[in-house]
């Protein structure tokens, strides 16, 4: 999945990839994002993405709950784009086109980590560089240097956005996440644990005591 993100003032663009669409790689595109901006937009609009949106009816519309949570984190306003009003999100679909023919023809890239890093210096430079639409004689670079400033500030603690599970451990001692398998001490069998999934790991815990277990290294269970 790409996740993309553009500032609308000075269309300062983030690009970031990941293996899946979940609410919590959603949100861990925020966190970069913010982080590469070194700040915060103080609206954010979103389209109907489940991970948004979790149901619309006219006007009333119920936002995701860990969005919600996490907006209130850093401080920012959720604004949803009506149904069908492309207009309302030019900003980011140009961007996306953008992406299409600039970033992506004739690119290869050996892994994830590999592709997001091109993807990180091409935000920075050549994304950078081009004209600002407001003004073709100056570059993004140029007037997100005034927009910056005006960003909110990040939050002080950061926002824990690893996936959580409440799984309950078969008659072997593992759980299974993602396609592998975790094992458990042989105690926690047909017990229930919470399971913390990051990009980095898998902790599984139990009564607050918890198990790290390297995400994507598979435990056979004979």
């Amino acid at each position: 999945m790409a996740f993309v993100m553009v500032l609308a003032y000075s269309r300062r663009i983030f690009l970031r990839f990941y293996l899946d669409q979940r609410t919590s790689s959603f949100l861990r595109g925020h966190v970069a994002a913010f982080d590469a901006w070194n700040g915060v937009p103080r609206t954010l609009l979103y389209d109907n993405l489940k991970s948004a949106v979790l149901e619309r009816r006219g006007d009333a519309i119920r936002f995701n709950p860990l969005l919600v949570d996490f907006a209130r984190h850093h401080r920012y306003e959720i604004r949803p784009v009506a149904v069908a009003r492309g207009n309302e999100k030019g900003r980011v679909e140009r961007a996306i086109r953008y992406i299409r023919t600039s970033f992506w023809p004739a690119r290869s890239w050996r892994d994830l980590d590999d592709l997001n890093d091109q993807a990180t210096d091409w935000c920075d430079s050549h994304a950078m560089d081009r004209a600002w639409p407001g003004d073709r004689t100056r570059t993004v670079a140029d007037v997100f240097a005034e927009e910056q400033p005006r960003l909110l500030s990040l939050p002080e603690a950061a926002y824990p956005t690893e996936e959580r599970n409440e799984v309950r451990v078969g008659k072997t001692p593992h759980v299974r996440f993602d396609g592998n398998d975790y094992s458990v001490p042989h105690e926690l069998a047909q017990r229930s644990v919470e399971l913390r999934a990051s990009l980095e790991q898998v902790r599984i815990l139990h009564e607050g005591q918890s198990s790290p277990r390297i995400r994507g290294r598979s435990t056979a269970v004979r």
